[in-house]
């Protein structure tokens, strides 16, 4: 238990950073209280420092129990605090640079038809559940319906502290191998859809130059008023160097939408410069992301038995509905623990 302890205070460094930052955004909660996302980074900053604090004042008195009762008195307090200090572990594993920040996911549907954006879509499900069920804020900002069901495509934005950080074990193919409800002959089918999960950055050191930028508007598809099918509001950006492209249809207008549309792409583009520099100075090569076999990070199988597993961290559970209703915590949680043990080929 003094282990613990001792380990907490080690973590005193990144508590002072939190409260500087905390006290940062009270200071600004002040000139506006109306600012929600910024409420709830409050209150998740104000329970990290409140935790850490708990968990350590916790250790202390343990410690000095364990001098004056038994081992059988003091067995409850004992898991509960090895417990608390294991979930606040993780959250002290979040520690990149663009962990703290806001997401943004992309997802697309592999090749295969229906079938692959039917996938696409259960996707789009599990991980804006995922979201939700984490305590974060969702906004749909794109929603690109299928030829016959599901989605081709879909984007959407994660607020709230460390968003970044816990969704980004979720970047990368994703297969499913099931009986095809599209299939008259009830065959096994394999599909796949892409997720690109990138930290909202706000303050980008990269300059975007309006010559390199292709932007094109188009009448929008699904649902979000009638405004959608009216007017040419959806917006799509493309970055000529590199091929970059973002889309953003929900909005209620055009501006709206292309505002979005570059926030979208200013981070994807700071990102990926910070991935490659990233790449680079540790000799790893660049990640190639295609959408097939053999590329994929997690595989869910229904058919012939039920298994949902991570090809990267070796965690694995047959309870694949409950995944699929957006149970993910256990996958980042080892993708955080994985990472923090110096994988190599990190996707």
């Amino acid at each position: 238990m003094s282990d613990n302890l001792e380990k907490l205070k080690g973590f005193n460094a990144m508590v002072s950073l939190k409260v500087d930052e905390l006290n940062n955004l009270r200071v600004e909660q002040e000139k506006d209280w109306n600012d929600i996302a910024r409420n709830k980074k409050v209150t998740a900053l104000d329970n990290f420092v409140n935790e850490y604090k708990n968990l350590v004042t916790g250790h202390e008195e343990f410690i000095e129990l364990a001098k004056i009762m038994s081992d059988v008195e003091l067995m409850g307090e004992y898991k509960k605090l090895n417990s608390d200090f294991d979930v606040f572990y993780l959250k002290t594993l979040m520690s990149e640079k663009y962990d703290a920040n806001d997401a943004i996911v992309n997802i697309t549907a592999g090749a295969g038809g229906t079938e692959a954006q039917d996938w696409a879509e259960m996707v789009l499900r599990m991980l804006t559940r995922f979201a939700e069920q984490s305590g974060f804020t969702v906004e749909i900002t794109d929603h690109q319906d299928g030829d016959a069901a599901g989605i081709k495509g879909a984007s959407f934005t994660v607020a709230g502290l460390n968003a970044f950080g816990t969704l980004k074990s979720e970047s990368g193919v994703h297969r499913l191998v099931r009986i095809s409800p599209y299939d008259a002959n009830s065959r096994r089918h394999t599909s796949f859809a892409a997720v690109e999960v990138v930290p909202v950055i706000e303050k980008a050191t990269l300059n975007i130059e309006e010559k390199d930028l292709r932007v094109d508007v188009y009448r929008a598809s699904g649902a979000g008023g009638q405004h959608v099918n009216r007017t040419e509001s959806a917006v799509r950006i493309t970055h000529i160097p590199t091929g970059v492209v973002v889309t953003c249809q929900n909005g209620r207008s055009q501006i709206q939408n292309r505002a979005t549309a570059m926030q979208n792409l200013t981070s994807k583009l700071e990102f990926l410069h910070y991935e490659n520099e990233r790449r680079r100075l540790k000799n790893m090569q660049p990640v190639q992301l295609k959408i097939e076999w053999g590329s994929q990070i997690r595989s869910y199988v229904m058919c012939p038995y039920t298994m949902v597993k991570d090809h990267r961290t070796g965690a694995e559970t047959s309870g694949v509905q409950k995944i699929l209703d957006g149970e993910l915590k256990m996958f980042a949680d080892a993708f955080l623990l994985w990472v923090n043990a110096g994988s190599p080929n990190i996707k």
